[in-house]
C-alpha cells in the first residue's frame, strides 16, 4: 500500500530536503507544490493521504491553506502537518482549530521528521485497511438487505396468486387494481420507493375472501343481508392474515386490505373510519378498486365505460372517497388508459377503453 505525501513549502532547498525525507520513509509516493495558490488550483484533481504544510508563504499563510484544503469533504479527516519555524502558542492553537493535527518545528531534523511521517504512515494504512473493511460490510449488508427484499416480494407474490386460486375475480383485477394505487400515490406527491411498495402490496387487499364460503363469495345473484355480512368480513379477515408481521410489506398489505372498504362519510366497514382517520393507503386503493370493479366485465353485469366510472368516482368524493385521492386519480387519466389496455384481464376490457 503506497500513500500519496503532500508537501507545500516555498522555501525550495527544504522542499528538496522533505522530498528526500519522505521517500526515505518507505511506501511514500510525494506531491510538491512551492506555491499555495497552485495548489489550490489543481486540488480537486489531487489525492492525498498526509499533508505536511508550510506555515510562513508568499500569499497565503499555512493555517489559511489548511482551512482551504479541509473545506474539501474528501480530506476533512486526512491527517495535515504544520511545519512552523515560530513556537507561539496562539499560533500552534489556531493551526489545531483549522485543522492541523501535528507539528514539526523548522528548521527539519530529519530523524524526527522521518519517525512522525512513519507514525502518520502506519495510522493511514490502518484507517485505509478500516475503510476497505468498512466498504466490504456495508456491501454485504446491502446484499443481504436486497435477498430479505427478494424474498419478502416473493411472499407477497404468493399470496397474491394463493388468494387468485379462490376467487378468480379477483386473479384477474389486482394486477390493475396495484398499478392504478401507485398512480395515484405518485401524482400526492409520495416518494417513489413508497409507491413501489404500495404497488406490491394492494393485490392482497381481498386475500381475506379466502375466508369466505364459496356459496357466497361465488353466488350468482343478490346476496341477502346475512350473506353481505359475511362477506364483508373478508376486510378483517385480511387483516388477521397479515397482521403482525415484521415485514414492512406486509403490514402495509395489512393497512389495505383492513381500510379500503371505509367510506370518506364514516358510512364503510368493519371500522367506520372517516375522513383522514382513514388510513391514506386505504383511501387510495378504495379509488382504484371501486374503478377497476365499475370498468370491468362480471357474471352479474357488465362493464361500465371509462367515462361512466371516472363520473361515479367525482360524484361520490367526499362520501364514500377522499377528494384528493379521485382529483389525483382524474389527473392520470391517460396512464389509467394505459394500464387497462396494458392488463386487459377479462372479457369486455379492451372494449372499453377502444
Amino acid at each position: 500500500m503506497r500513500l500519496n505525501v503532500l508537501i507545500v513549502e516555498d522555501n525550495r532547498s527544504n522542499l528538496m530536503l522533505m522530498e528526500m525525507l519522505v521517500r526515505q520513509v518507505g511506501r511514500c509516493s510525494v506531491l510538491a507544490y512551492p506555491d499555495p495558490g497552485r495548489l489550490l488550483d489543481d486540488l480537486p484533481g489531487i489525492h492525498f493521504d498526509i499533508a505536511l504544510v508550510d506555515y510562513q508563504m508568499p500569499g497565503m499563510n499555512g493555517i489559511d491553506l489548511i482551512a482551504a484544503i479541509r473545506a474539501d469533504p474528501r480530506f476533512a479527516e486526512k491527517p495535515i502537518v504544520m511545519i512552523t519555524a515560530d513556537d507561539d502558542a496562539d499560533l500552534r492553537l489556531r493551526a489545531i482549530k483549522a485543522g492541523a493535527v501535528e507539528f514539526l518545528t523548522k528548521p527539519v531534523e530529519p530523524i524526527e521528521f522521518k519517525a512522525r511521517l512513519a507514525n502518520l504512515a502506519r495510522l493511514c494504512e490502518v484507517q485505509l485497511k478500516l475503510a476497505d473493511q468498512a466498504e466490504w460490510l456495508r456491501g454485504e449488508v446491502e446484499m443481504a438487505t436486497l435477498e430479505l427484499r427478494r424474498r419478502e416480494e416473493e411472499i407477497i407474490n404468493r399470496l397474491t396468486l394463493a388468494a387468485g386460486y379462490k376467487d378468480q375475480e379477483t386473479a384477474n383485477h389486482t394486477l390493475r387494481m396495484a398499478r392504478y394505487s401507485a398512480l395515484i400515490a405518485r401524482e400526492l406527491g409520495l416518494s417513489e420507493a413508497f409507491c413501489r411498495d404500495l404497488q406490491l402490496a394492494a393485490p392482497m387487499h381481498d386475500i381475506g375472501k379466502v375466508g369466505i364460503r364459496d356459496d357466497v363469495l361465488l353466488k350468482q345473484g343478490s346476496l341477502t343481508a346475512t350473506e353481505r355480512a359475511h362477506i364483508d368480513t373478508h376486510t378483517s379477515i385480511g387483516a388477521a392474515i397479515l397482521a403482525g408481521s415484521s415485514c414492512d410489506l406486509l403490514q402495509l398489505a395489512a393497512t389495505i386490505a383492513v381500510s379500503h372498504h371505509e367510506h370518506w362519510d364514516g358510512s364503510g366497514y368493519p371500522k367506520g373510519l372517516s375522513g383522514e382517520d382513514i388510513p391514506l393507503v386505504g383511501r387510495i386503493a378504495a379509488v382504484a378498486d371501486v374503478f377497476d370493479a365499475l370498468t370491468s366485465e362480471r357474471a352479474y353485469k357488465c362493464a361500465w365505460t371509462v367515462d361512466r366510472a371516472f363520473q361515479h368516482l367525482r360524484e361520490q368524493a367526499g362520501r364514500h372517497f377522499d377528494p384528493d385521492c379521485v382529483a389525483a386519480f382524474e389527473r392520470c387519466r391517460d396512464r389509467v388508459l394505459a394500464v387497462m389496455l396494458e392488463f386487459p384481464g377479462d372479457g369486455g376490457m379492451r372494449r372499453q377503453v377502444a
